[in-house]
């Protein structure tokens, strides 16, 4: 039988930031931008209450996509608990590109791992990282919001892989975030079935070239980040984002589109290289200026 533990657990997840542009599908990028997720097993019913991003729009029932992942774990794990509660108070802006979705499924799975007594010795890190890819459909962004840093995965007929790659300590980011967001399911509606040949090589180049600027050698981060597959063809359903990257990249700085989109995403050297690129920030978006989290999903204390 399944044991639960007492009291609160609470959980803190960060936002992530895939593709990284040439990167399709592949790269994924762990950012200090953080939801926190506490939960606590009761004696019988849901409560769910979500604070902040997803505020009066999320549902807060069993459709709830945390509690969805929380379901798959507790069944994982040998049972559900009779009753419980879920306060989620959400950072990472949704449908945005900021990987809001993955963080709610990891979150949700190592809450519920948290939970259960002994719970890391059924569910290790691997098998809840098959469980988040999944449940995502794609491990882009559920890697490094379990592993944190930055990680390169993948999907075979093994199932899914996932390898983590560092970073220079110099790197940061800008997130350029507009006001309204757009679905995965349309960005990724607006891709080809195919591709020709030259622009998958060179899409390939730029991604291992961009694996090693981020690495140790950032100088090469403008023409790393150069992408062939995905961001032009994506330029109908987020034209003020793709003009943004356009400009900053004219003005040589290593700009993408952030995931599925519309946030832009741009490397810079450091805080104090971020802060001077706020000033670019477009009327009624929110920009922030963030490190890489080298931690991913954890418990706190």
């Amino acid at each position: 039988m399944t044991s639960f533990v007492a009291g609160p657990v609470r959980v803190t997840v960060p936002a992530t930031s895939a593709n990284l542009g040439p990167g399709f599908d592949s790269l994924g990028l762990a950012l200090e931008l953080r939801d926190e997720l506490e939960g606590e097993v009761l004696g019988d019913g849901l409560v769910v209450e979500v604070v902040g991003a997803g505020e009066g729009s999320v549902p807060l029932d069993e459709s709830h996509l945390v509690v969805c992942a929380m379901r798959a774990a507790f069944d994982a794990l040998g049972g559900q608990p009779p009753g419980l509660r879920l306060r989620c108070t959400n950072v990472v802006p949704h449908a945005r590109g900021l990987g809001s979705s993955s963080a709610a499924i990891v979150g949700g799975l190592v809450l519920a791992r948290a939970l259960v007594a002994g719970g890391t010795l059924v569910l290790d890190d691997a098998a809840l990282f098959e469980l988040a890819a999944r449940m995502e459909g794609h491990p882009d962004n559920v890697s490094p919001a379990l592993h944190g840093g930055f990680t390169i995965s993948g999907h075979d007929d093994d199932g899914f892989w996932t390898v983590g790659s560092p970073v220079d300590p110099r790197v940061a980011v800008v997130v350029f975030v507009p006001p309204d967001g757009v679905s995965t399911e349309v960005a990724r509606g607006l891709l080809p079935s195919q591709v020709p040949h030259a622009d998958a090589a060179a899409d390939a180049g730029r991604t291992a070239l961009l694996v090693a600027a981020l690495g140790g050698r950032p100088e090469h981060l403008l023409r790393a980040t150069r992408d062939y597959l995905h961001q032009e063809q994506r330029r109908p359903a987020m034209p003020a984002s793709l003009a943004l990257v356009d400009a900053l990249r004219a003005d040589d700085v290593p700009a993408v589109v952030s995931g599925a989109g519309p946030t832009v995403l741009a490397f810079v050297d450091g805080p104090a290289g971020g802060e001077r690129l706020l000033a670019r920030c477009p009327d009624g978006w929110a920009a922030h200026v963030l490190g890489v989290s080298t931690d991913g999903a954890r418990v706190l204390d």
